[in-house]
């Protein structure tokens, strides 16, 4: 049985990402199965990330429920079920009784601020990420019942659901209810939609669960569309635009909205590399932040992700390239030294968790599996796979490489 559950896994990534990539992949994904697996596994993204998906979800049977109902902030203008956030880098004002106006300080997150929505929603995608993966590689049916019992919490049951948009986040207190820039909230809501497409077959997903699912990131999608604050995001110059339609790639994946998706890449092909991106590969608006290593990790994590979730065979956005050759393989190429050597970064230290990056960031690996390139998978697997820092934990998409994995239906592109 086993024997032939292998051949099929075997056969599925080979066509998908060719033969060399099935061995290594599969062999990994199997390192719990058989001792002599162990030594082949240890090498591949999937058998060093074994140990640590089975025990994230083993964590994650007892973890919850999350409900953004939990908490509800003085500041916010929203009821119960509405999302609420404080922007990151706005203090209390020193010369005012009562701290308001909040005042500006780039880069530097106030510790005062209303988080608990923003933590119950990691929460939410950091377990059920991990319940999907732990059920990908062992089909054990209570990982599948419990992420169902979370989702439903989280965004269907009427009493404790997040209502689908984010009208109330990042708000400034004494000046803004809510802005555009608070949809980058969401972001770890990017990493459900395959969390979830993992595990509809399993039958703890039934048909109603499965269809209110899809309603939901229906309905917050049109709302990041057609709102106001949701149009002025789209737009933004910076890391935030690539955020934006990289949850929309993901929420339209699931919704299976081919206008939307076409749109996005759209958006990766005419804005992010013509606009964001320089000559060398680097993001100028994100080197001149006060955390400019930090941005620029996370814009190439969300750039590459684009590209896992989108490239297909007739629109590879991995091979992508204007005349100068700009493209995310450069990208890439440009941020690796300084991933594998942070002391050869050219600017001064970010001035928050300078300490906390890099850790097994996704660019690398996927990066590293489209463009055939040991050298950034080798990096992938020596760099820690997950960090205490709160800072860092907050601006990854990915947790859960595995789920991502499958969103892809293209082999490498050639080096």
């Amino acid at each position: 049985m086993l024997g032939k559950f292998r051949l099929h896994c075997f056969n599925f990534v080979t066509r998908r990402w060719g033969p060399a990539f099935a061995v290594i992949l599969v062999a990994g994904l199997f390192s719990g199965c058989a001792t002599d697996a162990r030594p082949r596994a240890a090498k591949s993204p999937a058998g060093l990330d074994r140990e640590r998906i089975l025990r994230a979800a083993d964590q994650a049977l007892t973890a919850g429920p999350f409900t953004i109902t939990r908490a509800r902030s003085p500041h916010s203008a929203g009821g119960p079920n509405d999302f609420f956030s404080m922007a990151d880098y706005w203090w209390p004002n020193p010369t005012n009784a009562n701290g308001l106006p909040y005042v500006l300080r780039d880069g530097e997150s106030y510790p005062g601020l209303f988080n608990d929505h923003r933590l119950e929603m990691r929460n939410l995608r950091d377990a059920v990420a991990a319940l999907a993966a732990a059920h990908k590689i062992t089909r054990d049916e209570r990982y599948a019942q419990k992420a169902a019992a979370l989702l439903r919490v989280f965004f269907l049951d009427e009493a404790t659901r997040m209502n689908p948009h984010l009208a109330y986040a990042q708000a400034v207190a004494g000046r803004h209810p809510g802005r555009s820039y608070g949809i980058i909230d969401t972001l770890h809501l990017a990493e459900v939609p395959p969390a979830i497409m993992a595990l509809q077959r399993s039958p703890a997903f039934t048909p109603e669960l499965v269809a209110g699912l899809r309603r939901w990131f229906a309905d917050y999608t049109e709302w990041m569309l057609t709102s106001k604050n949701g149009k002025e995001e789209a737009a933004a110059r910076n890391n935030h635009a690539v955020a934006f339609w990289l949850q929309v790639a993901c929420f339209a994946r699931f919704t299976e909205n081919q206008e939307q998706l076409t749109e996005c890449r759209r958006q990766f092909r005419e804005v992010f590399v013509p606009n964001q991106m320089a000559a060398d590969g680097s993001f100028p608006l994100e080197l001149k932040r006060t955390k400019p290593y930090a941005y620029s990790i996370f814009q190439l994590d969300n750039l590459v992700l684009l590209c896992q979730a989108l490239a297909t065979p007739e629109d590879d956005l991995w091979r992508f390239e204007l005349p100068d050759g700009r493209g995310i393989r450069r990208a890439v190429a440009f941020l690796h030294p300084y991933l594998a050597d942070k002391s050869k970064w050219p600017l001064p230290p970010d001035v928050m968790a300078w300490d906390g990056w890099p850790v097994r960031q996704p660019a690398l690996l996927f990066a590293g599996l489209a463009f055939n390139e040991p050298e950034y998978l080798a990096l992938w697997r020596r760099l820690p796979a997950d960090s205490e820092d709160l800072e860092v934990r907050r601006n990854l998409a990915c947790t859960q490489p595995l789920l991502w994995l499958a969103l892809s239906p293209r082999r490498p592109s050639a080096r």
